[in-house]
């Protein structure tokens, strides 16, 4: 989906496909017709974009066989779909039984992960629509922080070089831009914005920058326009949003609280949690399991990095950050001119959410994802974006 700031960019809205399980070429062009095709239909709208997820093997694949990414992306544009952003956050088996800590390996002090990353930048530069002004991919935040040495940290910075010049050489052969974007998670070695300003104080600015995760950002009680205001005065640029929000608890120390939280606290995914002390600073859990059998103090309210539905509250007295969503959007796009022209709507959680909240029919998480997407939209408009001809609030 395409909206227009009020400058004249083009900001394009997309949902992220690591919500869908399959890991093979096949099964990611069976999701553009079982799940992709529909959230079009639900929004009524002629076009929707895709975050794409492409594990490994495929990437790989797609990598060394150029026919094959340009018939994904003519699938695409038989579907009324178009890709300008790739999540390069999963290296593979994201809908494994048990993920947790996975997905942060390899990390940026492995070959294997810059490998992976320029593999889905030549993908996407063969991707884009041809009016497109540049792609995204968006990656992990070096590493998770345990163990994080210096013989790795100088390896990162090598790689991160490495990975300016294979954009830059991408660019020169193909004509289009591509940029990378570190994305801070609690836990990892940049879990903050000024760890990740640290981290990216000697790249190139103009390849790589930092992919803005709301809910990352609430659950380490960032404020948005303090954030924003950082990137910009360190000239980092933000090369994509991607808007989700934290599941919330006010009273973690409540026993129907903690009830309420137990369903939450799932095998697959890992689930930290910040509580803030009175003089701001925070204590954490890895995980939200630990949290609950007592590794946090519960004398202040929890935020829990659990990406939950955009568009609908949970049940009291659980609720949600999308207030603060609302204000990273204001933060980026409210201004005379977007900081960012790539959003992307990450809720990769719909299959593992509490079995009472869980979609129970086929077309269950396509009518969430759209919803969630109409949600988004709804707030660009508000901020002075215009929506797709056609495509009304």
């Amino acid at each position: 989906m395409r909206l227009h700031h009020p400058d004249s960019t083009t900001v394009h809205l997309a949902y992220c496909t690591n919500v869908h399980p399959a890991e093979t070429l096949d099964g990611i062009t069976a999701q553009l017709t079982d799940h992709a095709e529909p959230v079009r239909r639900h929004l009524g709208t002629d076009l929707v974009g895709l975050g794409l997820w492409l594990p490994a093997d495929t990437a790989h694949h797609l990598a060394a066989h150029p026919a094959d990414t340009d018939t994904l992306r003519r699938a695409l544009t038989a579907r009324g779909l178009e890709t300008v952003t790739l999540n390069g956050f999963p290296y593979r088996g994201f809908h494994t039984p048990v993920v947790k800590r996975g997905v942060y390996f390899p990390d940026w002090s492995e070959p294997a992960r810059l490998t992976y990353t320029l593999n889905l930048a030549r993908i996407l530069a063969r991707l884009l629509p041809d009016d497109a002004a540049r792609g995204s991919v968006s990656t992990l935040p070096l590493a998770w922080r345990t163990s994080w040495t210096g013989v790795q940290r100088s390896a990162a910075a090598r790689h991160l070089d490495d990975l300016a010049t294979g954009l830059k050489q991408i660019e020169a052969e193909t004509g289009r831009t591509i940029r990378v974007g570190l994305e801070p998670e609690p836990g990892c070695v940049a879990e903050t914005t000024d760890q990740a300003i640290r981290a990216l104080a000697d790249t190139d600015h103009d390849r790589i920058g930092l992919c803005l995760d709301a809910c990352h950002l609430a659950v380490q009680h960032e404020d948005p326009y303090d954030a924003v205001a950082a990137l910009t005065a360190h000239n980092i640029p933000i090369v994509k949003l991607q808007a989700s929000s934290a599941l919330v608890t006010d009273t973690p120390d409540d026993p129907a609280t903690r009830q309420a939280l137990r369903p939450f606290a799932e095998p697959r995914f890992l689930h930290q949690v910040r509580e803030q002390r009175p003089d701001g600073t925070l204590h954490g859990s890895d995980d939200l399991a630990p949290a609950l059998a007592g590794a946090l103090p519960a004398r202040a309210p929890w935020r829990i990095h659990y990406h939950v539905p955009l568009h609908d509250q949970p049940a009291p007295p659980l609720h949600n950050t999308s207030d603060i969503l609302r204000e990273t959007l204001r933060a980026t796009l409210g201004g005379p001119h977007p900081l960012t022209d790539h959003i992307e709507v990450e809720t990769y959680t719909w299959d593992v959410l509490p079995p009472s909240l869980r979609p129970t029919q086929a077309t269950g998480i396509s009518t969430g994802i759209a919803a969630e997407l109409a949600w988004t939209r709804d707030e660009l408009t508000r901020l002075g974006l215009t929506p797709p001809a056609g495509d009304t609030p």
